[in-house]
């Protein structure tokens, strides 16, 4: 196993070609490691020591390790992946299918080499539970005597989709269904469903969602500082032009009610987060109404799955959401 270890952003152009096909025939195959979004979440919120290893068995790449150096109080620094925390909900290694523990091995190597960054801990986060990162890395990482803790993080509830909305209806419990399709019925008259699909304009819709957002809650306008709103922007104009965004709005009487910021991915619409004006059309319950609908387009699109991220909000169980465990392996010297 050969390695080249990159220690600037150009990695990410320098593996443009290879990084998506890799990343097709791993163990996960998320949009969350794709090349767009780990290029542009570096770009706004990356900080610290970029190191983006690339693992060369001959001449074809079979792992890529993209991960940064990042100091803590007290001068202690942690390795994390890139893309970890706040806005990735999963994440983890590109190693090829069947390559996992050489891959390891050689991740192993280089940060126990001088040629790594100096750290003090890992901290690898959003792992989904079937992942090796889980089992065959941690094994190794206890085999070099260092101290190994692998923490239940959050839950994915996924809603897998039968061929029809009514066949979606009938899934859910009664009192569920008999609510949603009140609510349904009652948002028709001078209500309609629109789409961010103008990029020209992409920039005010995206700032429409971030108004919405904000509006919610009072924790989602703290979460949405300048930096977050800048990282949305460019996120939304990364994800439009890879045709993957799903940015919808309910209109009542054209004025905007509710917003989702979705994507698409390899037949399944990730459920990414949402605003709404939460006073004067509560009584339409504009975003169920909302998710509703975009859960039937994912229906009619020919869509697998809704995946609702992280969170066990009971709106996404009484939906149909199944849940799917992320954990963090954590390890010390």
């Amino acid at each position: 196993m050969q390695l080249e270890v990159f220690d600037s952003p150009t990695a990410f152009d320098a593996l443009a070609d290879v990084w998506d096909d890799l990343l097709a025939r791993s163990i996960h195959d998320t949009l969350f490691l794709t090349h767009a979004w780990q290029r542009t979440w570096w770009q706004v919120l990356g900080d610290g020591e970029l190191r983006i290893i690339a693992m060369r068995d001959g001449s074809s790449v079979v792992g890529i390790a993209p991960i940064f150096f990042e100091p803590h109080s007290l001068g202690q620094v942690n390795v994390a992946f890139v893309g970890c925390k706040e806005v990735s909900d999963y994440l983890d290694f590109i190693f090829l299918r069947g390559c996992e523990a050489e891959c390891f091995a050689a991740l192993i190597d280089f940060l126990r080499s001088a040629d790594a960054p100096h750290w003090d801990s890992l901290s690898f986060c959003n792992v989904i539970e079937h992942s090796p990162t889980l089992s065959l890395f941690a094994e190794l990482l206890r085999g070099c005597g260092w101290k190994v803790h692998i923490a239940f993080e959050d839950v994915c509830p996924i809603l897998e989709l039968p061929p029809s909305f009514e066949a979606y209806l009938s899934m859910l419990e009664g009192k569920a269904r008999r609510e949603l399709q009140r609510k349904l019925r009652r948002a028709t008259e001078d209500v309609a469903i629109t789409f961010a699909n103008d990029g020209a304009r992409l920039g005010q819709d995206v700032d429409d969602f971030i108004r919405l957002m904000k509006a919610s809650t009072p924790e989602k306008h703290a979460f949405m500082t300048p930096r977050m709103e800048r990282f949305f922007h460019a996120i939304a104009r990364t994800m439009f032009e890879q045709g993957r965004l799903q940015l919808a709005f309910l209109e009542v009487g054209g004025a905007r009610a509710a917003t989702y910021m979705n994507f698409t991915y390899k037949g399944t619409t990730l459920v990414y987060n949402s605003g709404l004006e939460p006073s004067q059309y509560a009584y339409l319950s504009p975003g169920q109404v909302l998710l509703a609908r975009l859960i039937e387009k994912a229906i009619a699109d020919g869509q697998r799955y809704v995946d609702f991220l992280q969170g066990d909000e009971p709106y996404k169980y009484e939906l149909g959401g199944k849940d799917t465990r992320l954990y963090t392996l954590s390890a010390t010297r």
